[in-house]
C-alpha cells in the first residue's frame, strides 16, 4: 500500500466532517475530511474531497498527495475508469515521485480487478497484462513489482484458458483443423501456463482425427518430455497406442521443430 494511503487510513478515525464550506477550509482540513470519509466507508465522498484539494490548491504538496489518494478512493469504490484517470494524471504530473509505481499499479488493478470468467471477451485481460508489464519493467525494485508478476501470470493463464475453451468448442463440433489452430496458439504462445499439457493432448486428438499421425506422435513426445507427471500424458499415450502409435518426434512440421527446441532446452 502506498505510504500516503497507509497514513490516510490510520488517521481517518480522528477527523470528523464539518459544516464549513469546503472553499473556506485549508488543504489540510479538506484532506482530513477526505480521510474521515474513507474511514467510514464512503470512498465516493472521499474521492470528491480529494478532488477539491486539487481544484483549490493545485500547486501544493497536498494536491499531490490528494491525487494518488483520489485514485485509491475511486478504486475502493470500484469506479475503475475514474481511478485509472486519476492515477494516469499522477504519472503525468509526478513521473519521478515515490508513489509513481503505486499509480501505475492502480492502473493495472483497474483492469485486473475486472477480469471475469473465460466465457467473456478478454480485451480487459490484455489491457491488464500491458499495464502489469509496465509495473514490472518500469518499477522492478518497487513493492508492487512482485505482486504485478503474480497477477501477470494469472491474467496470462486467463488468455490461454480462453483459447482452450474455443478450441474445445471446435473439437466438440468436429472442426478439427480450427480446434488444432487454437491449441497450437496455446502451445506456441502460452507455454508457461497450466493449460499447455491439455493443449498438447488435444492436439493429439485433433491430429489423429485428421489423419496426421506424425504430428500426433510428436505432440505426444513433447507431452512426455515436459509433462510426464500430468494425467494428460497417460491419456495421450493411450490414444496413440490405440492407433498402434507411440510418442515420437516425426516429420518436419511446426511440432517437430518445437520438439528439437525442447531437447536443446530452449523451451520451458
Amino acid at each position: 500500500m502506498a505510504p500516503f494511503v497507509a497514513m490516510a487510513l490510520l488517521a481517518s478515525c480522528g477527523a470528523g466532517p464539518s459544516n464549513v464550506a469546503v472553499d473556506r477550509l485549508s488543504a489540510r482540513e479538506i484532506y482530513q475530511r477526505a480521510e474521515h470519509e474513507l474511514g467510514r466507508g464512503k470512498p465516493k465522498e472521499a474521492a470528491r474531497y480529494f478532488g477539491e484539494i486539487e481544484r483549490l490548491y493545485p500547486y501544493s504538496e497536498w494536491a499531490k498527495r490528494s491525487l494518488i489518494m483520489q485514485a485509491f478512493a475511486y478504486h475502493r469504490k470500484k469506479d475503475y475508469a475514474n481511478s485509472r484517470a486519476a492515477a494516469q494524471r499522477y504519472l503525468e504530473f509526478y513521473p519521478a515521485d515515490g508513489d509513481a509505481a503505486y499509480a501505475q499499479y492502480l492502473i493495472a488493478l483497474s483492469y485486473y480487478d475486472q477480469i471475469d470468467d473465460v466465457g467473456r471477451d478478454q480485451g480487459v485481460t490484455m489491457n491488464a497484462l500491458q499495464a502489469l508489464r509496465k509495473v514490472i519493467e518500469n518499477y522492478p525494485d518497487s513493492d508492487y513489482a512482485r505482486s504485478a508478476v503474480l497477477k501477470f501470470d494469472v491474467a496470462f493463464n486467463q488468455l490461454a484458458a480462453k483459447e482452450m475453451e474455443v478450441g474445445r468448442y471446435y473439437l466438440k463440433k468436429r472442426h478439427y483443423a480450427a480446434a488444432a489452430n487454437r491449441f497450437r496458439t496455446v502451445v506456441e504462445h502460452f507455454q508457461t501456463t497450466e493449460q499447455t499439457p491439455e493443449a498438447l493432448y488435444r492436439l493429439i486428438e485433433c491430429y489423429l482425427a485428421l489423419g496426421l499421425d506424425d504430428e500426433a506422435q510428436t505432440a505426444g513426445a513433447i507431452l512426455g518430455h515436459n509433462f510426464r507427471s500430468s494425467p494428460y500424458y497417460q491419456d495421450g499415450h493411450d490414444l496413440l497406442r490405440g492407433r498402434g502409435l507411440g510418442p515420437e518426434a516425426r516429420g518436419n512440421g511446426w511440432l517437430a521443430s518445437l520438439y528439437r527446441q525442447v531437447i536443446r532446452g530452449e523451451w520451458l
